[in-house]
């Protein structure tokens, strides 16, 4: 079965994206086929992926609205090897275009159920912000992978993303489950970043991933070039805990099958 997981946080820059987009690189690396949706009006996956997203043919607003299929939106990204569906600002307009709409929080499940057995993972790139958008990605997920800045208000932001996660579970996606947090721009040298490393896994125990993606200027970089870390610099600290990552969700995935 396709492991589709929605990446999502409610607060910004705690690196959704470049889990995203290092992410589907990583596991590309072990021959696995990926797709990344890019589900943020911003369009920073779809730049990342080295994609100019001001002369797309076609998009992800183009594929929610019914105007075409995703088969025909999506791109394949050049090094790094997955397929992209790719967003820019348009799909800001797509929560007014959807509004009146039957089942507009099932648009994108509808839209890959055609595509999505072409794929080992698909990975989707969710806005900071409980939107239909977010909705969307949460309803066509059947696990979500959680990045966690360790700083002062992770841990209150966590658990209202919990209940959140709970509320759509409960109202439209009861298979919805935690796939993971992430610790993310993970700097040991800081005594308040291991105290919130340590508090999250105090309050969420198994769910925090053993993987910690550390504060990387390479990883940091990247994404300028429109390049995963994995093509810029395959031997920094961000590619290697990205590559663990991967590692990492795949033996999960494979004990839970």
């Amino acid at each position: 079965m396709t492991q589709i997981f929605a990446v999502t946080n409610q607060k910004g820059g705690v690196g959704k994206t470049t889990t995203c987009i290092n992410l589907a690189a990583s596991l590309v690396a072990t021959k696995r086929k990926v797709l990344l949706v890019d589900m943020d009006p911003q369009g920073h996956a779809t730049l990342g992926s080295g994609v100019d997203k001001k002369s797309l043919q076609h998009s992800l607003y183009d594929v929610l609205l019914g105007e075409v299929e995703a088969s025909a939106a999506r791109l394949t990204t050049d090094p790094a090897g997955y397929d992209l569906l790719p967003a820019n600002v348009d799909l800001a307009g797509a929560e007014i275009a959807l509004i009146d709409q039957p089942q507009r929080e099932r648009r994108l499940s509808q839209a890959l159920a055609s595509i999505e057995a072409q794929y080992d993972f698909i990975l989707i790139d969710c806005p900071p912000s409980l939107n239909l958008l977010t909705l969307n990605a949460l309803t066509a997920a059947r696990g979500v992978l959680v990045p966690v800045q360790c700083e002062f208000y992770a841990l209150e932001g966590l658990a209202s993303l919990m209940e959140t996660l709970e509320r759509v579970a409960q109202s439209v996606n009861p298979g919805l489950q935690i796939a993971g947090i992430l610790r993310t721009m993970y700097d040991p040298r800081n005594s308040l970043t291991k105290d919130v490393s340590a508090q999250l896994i105090e309050h969420f125990e198994q769910r925090v991933l053993g993987t910690v993606i550390p504060r990387n200027i390479r990883l940091a970089e990247a994404p300028s070039y429109g390049l995963p870390v994995l093509s810029y610099d395959p031997k920094s600290k961000g590619s290697l805990a990205y590559l663990a990552l991967a590692g990492e969700l795949l033996r999960k995935s494979a004990k839970a099958s």
